[in-house]
């Protein structure tokens, strides 16, 4: 199941090891997540749920969910999807509720390590990188940390290139994106970066922020800081439909990380559920990956995503089924069918209509919602925006929230794209290190140039609904419906 051989891209895997599932010897290699791998082996079903005991299995791929939730070593409720593989590392299926041994000792909090800096950014992806190096050129000391083995957010998976203009990257793809920004974060002195780091809670601590953290799930660390930069990103929707819990029912993020960053094909068949920009995409990635696509299903009257993009993937000879939504999934302990049918104009599926495709894997490509969990936590206001995707955290046009010295940037403020998170995590950095002082009044320009940047990236046809968004998001905007 491992690509050997790809259009766009070249996998460099690191050094053979060997781990272990239920006794069982499994090949992996260093860099890759203990999820992929047993992917690649052929495993789906990671553990049970607590209830029902229904089989679960990969979803999300970014930490963000509980679906891929197993014993390692002896210690149950680990991410298999962002922790890295280990020579002779143990891994069993965990079977609904689990107790930790008794042999296992959680750090103290008092033992806690303490990591200082000007500026605290949580998220390694487009917006937090953008933060962290306009922050750390302000004369900011930046510590950046991610809960991801790998910084670039959901860059590492994409590979389409962007549009816009070329000081925005476009011409340029995702991936190739990611390696240049970390590149500039890591030559800057002043940014400390800390991967496999999990922010657990954001408090205030006198005049500072104290951001509470865990390492590799074993170490804590105080990040103790006058600000911070909440550049989270977001998390996969799901929708209603029967059997919607079966391994090989994945986001269309999953599905990236899998083959695009880790060089892995999710499975043989598939049917993508959501004809927006990221089901479009996702559809001829699949392709590129030797994957058949045996549909694209879409409930709306017609396509979401760009024309450029639905043309493309109709050349290569997919359908795309408007008016159309999954009624089921079907399959034992993995998807091994899905049914759809047709809608009507009052959304209900239509008698007769039903078709089956054979498939092994469904892509839920139904949207993203932003991750306000530490933003809510650290007692920012929320609000619900729909066009916005989700609840969002009030803001200024500084990206400053309803908490002094508290900032947003990035899908954790409004699902857009990753040219705008990009932008709103120069912001955001630039922001920052005005209003502690440490930026002189200079990069007062280069903020509103941004800001200038972002309002015209807005102005076409797809972003007029999220500049209304914007209004209602925006400290002392009107709420929405």
């Amino acid at each position: 199941m491992r690509l050997t051989e790809h259009p766009v891209l070249r996998f460099e895997r690191g050094r053979e090891v060997t781990i272990y599932f239920e006794g069982k010897p499994i090949k992996a290699y260093e860099g890759e997540t203990i999820a992929t791998a047993l992917h690649a082996a052929g495993i789906r079903v990671l553990n049970y749920s607590a209830n029902e005991k229904r089989p679960r299995g990969l979803f999300c791929a970014i930490g963000k969910c509980s679906s891929c939730l197993m014993v390692v070593n002896g210690v149950p409720n680990v991410r298999t999807c962002i922790t890295l593989v280990e020579d002779g590392m143990v891994i069993e299926r965990q079977r609904g509720k689990a107790k930790l041994p008794r042999e296992a000792k959680p750090p103290e909090f008092r033992n806690a390590k303490v990591v200082k800096a000007d500026i605290v950014i949580i998220g390694g992806g487009p917006a937090g990188l953008m933060a962290a190096i306009h922050a750390a050129d302000g004369g900011a000391s930046v510590v950046l940390l991610d809960e991801n083995p790998m910084l670039g957010g959901q860059l590492v998976k994409q590979t389409h290139k962007f549009f816009g203009k070329r000081e925005q990257f476009a011409g340029v793809r995702g991936v190739e994106i990611a390696r240049i920004l970390e590149g500039e974060a890591r030559k800057r002195k002043n940014i400390k970066i800390f991967l496999e780091t999990s922010a657990v809670g954001i408090f205030q601590d006198g005049d500072e922020k104290l951001v509470l953290a865990v390492k590799n799930n074993r170490e804590l660390i105080e990040f103790r800081g006058r600000a911070v930069i909440v550049a989270t990103g977001a998390m996969e929707k799901m929708i209603p439909f029967e059997n919607n819990d079966l391994p090989g029912i994945y986001g269309a993020g999953a599905i990236q990380t899998l083959m695009n960053t880790y060089g892995v094909k999710p499975g043989d068949r598939v049917l993508i559920v959501g004809a927006g920009n990221v089901g479009l995409i996702l559809a001829y990635q699949l392709i590129q990956a030797g994957v058949e696509v045996k549909a694209i299903v879409e409930a709306m009257p017609k396509v979401g995503g760009y024309f450029v993009h639905a043309a493309k993937v109709r050349r290569l000879g997919v359908p795309i089924l408007t008016r159309h939504t999954i009624l089921r999934a079907e399959g034992k302990e993995k998807v091994e069918k899905a049914v759809v049918a047709q809608l009507d104009e009052n959304w209900r599926p239509i008698p007769g209509t039903e078709r089956t495709f054979e498939v092994d894997v469904i892509a839920l490509a139904v949207g993203l919602r932003p991750s306000i969990e530490l933003l809510h936590q650290a007692g920012c206001q929320i609000r619900y925006v729909r066009e916005l995707s989700g609840h969002v955290a009030l803001r200024d046009e500084w990206m400053e929230t309803t908490v002094r010295g508290i900032f947003v940037a990035g899908d954790s403020a409004g699902i857009e794209e990753a040219t705008t998170a990009m932008l709103e995590g120069k912001i955001a950095g630039i922001a920052a290190t005005l209003r502690l002082g440490i930026a002189d009044e200079s990069w007062l320009k280069e903020m509103e140039k941004a800001q200038k940047d972002l309002v015209e990236f807005r102005s076409g046809p797809f972003g007029r609904h999220v500049l209304e968004g914007i209004k209602k998001a925006l400290i002392g905007g009107v709420a929405s419906e």
